[in-house]
């Protein structure tokens, strides 16, 4: 196991919060493993740390993906699975994991080479699907996402040894000001935070419904805000957003009437494998880290999605 002192990303140890730069590139091979961004384009990721592409997905088929999420979350089948997480203090689901698994529908959705091409470009490499699911938001009582970044946890509690993955956030409602958007800071993703607190047994269970280990010190959290401010991922349903896995993010309680719905895949390159957890840690569940297959996904030889 490596030890705390030769992690470039060591985080959750008996030392203090520390800002570190980092060691690993953003976009991987100059960004023409595949073509689906243009070079304005992958700049801008590579300056920021995320991107959105507004109506990158018709209303068609973010409708049918709209029907799938909400079929799924009245499920028992499913909400009585591990993988559906509930709402703090209520029993309204908040999201729902491995939904690439559980529906063929947004297991194309993966694949889709609008989404897939544009990690696999990135990442300079084939991916496979580290992480997927469906966060729902209701309106009036949808509670909030606390600033973090994905790395730390991944790092800590999966062995994802680089920064070599990125989120892929399809927006299936529209997202305003009110009703709780994905809230991003701008260059944070050139500075890994290192937090303080040892890290609970089966984290997972209370984290996926409020996480309060691996989560930035406000110190920190105030130098990276300061430095690249805050960005709210507004746009209307269809839009994609896509961030790296290193950018600080984070979301506000829903008080609005308005629901907020998306569906959430993680593409990790196939050259960054999870290895083992942190500090004899034991693996998450396969729904929450995939360790079965590395297997790179094919992309879709054309738009399947909805037919």
């Amino acid at each position: 196991m490596i030890s705390p002192a030769k992690d470039r990303y060591a985080s959750r140890t008996d030392r203090s919060a520390a800002i570190v730069a980092r060691h690993d590139p953003v976009v991987y091979g100059d960004g023409r493993h595949a073509q689906a961004l243009s070079e304005q384009q992958v700049q801008s990721y590579d300056r920021d740390g995320f991107l959105m592409i507004e109506d990158l997905l018709p209303a068609t088929e973010v409708q049918a993906l709209m029907d799938e999420v909400g079929r799924m979350a009245r499920d028992p089948a499913i909400t009585r699975r591990e993988a559906a997480i509930t709402e703090p203090g209520s029993n309204a689901v908040r999201s729902i994991f491995m939904v690439h698994r559980l529906s063929p529908l947004i297991s194309r959705l993966a694949r889709d080479p609008r989404l897939i091409n544009v990690a696999r470009q990135i990442l300079g490499s084939e991916v496979y699907i580290h992480q997927s699911r469906a966060n729902m938001k209701p309106g009036f009582k949808g509670k909030e996402f606390y600033w973090h970044s994905d790395f730390e946890t991944w790092h800590v509690e999966d062995g994802m040894p680089s920064m070599r993955a990125l989120s892929c956030s399809v927006l299936l409602s529209d997202n305003n000001a009110c009703n709780g958007p994905l809230m991003l800071v701008p260059g944070s993703h050139r500075h890994f935070i290192s937090c303080v607190g040892e890290t609970p047994d089966d984290h997972y269970k209370q984290s996926l419904k409020k996480q309060e280990y691996g989560v930035p010190d406000p110190v920190s959290l105030q130098l990276l805000v300061e430095q690249g401010g805050i960005r709210a991922m507004t746009g209307k349903a269809g839009s994609v957003v896509f961030f790296d896995c290193n950018t600080m993010h984070g979301s506000n309680s829903n008080i609005s009437p308005w629901p907020r719905a998306n569906v959430f895949m993680v593409y990790n390159s196939v050259e960054n494998a999870l290895g083992a957890p942190k500090y004899g840690l034991s693996p998450r569940p396969e729904h929450i880290a995939t360790r079965a297959s590395f297997n790179a996904l094919t992309p879709l030889k054309a738009l399947q999605l909805v037919g």
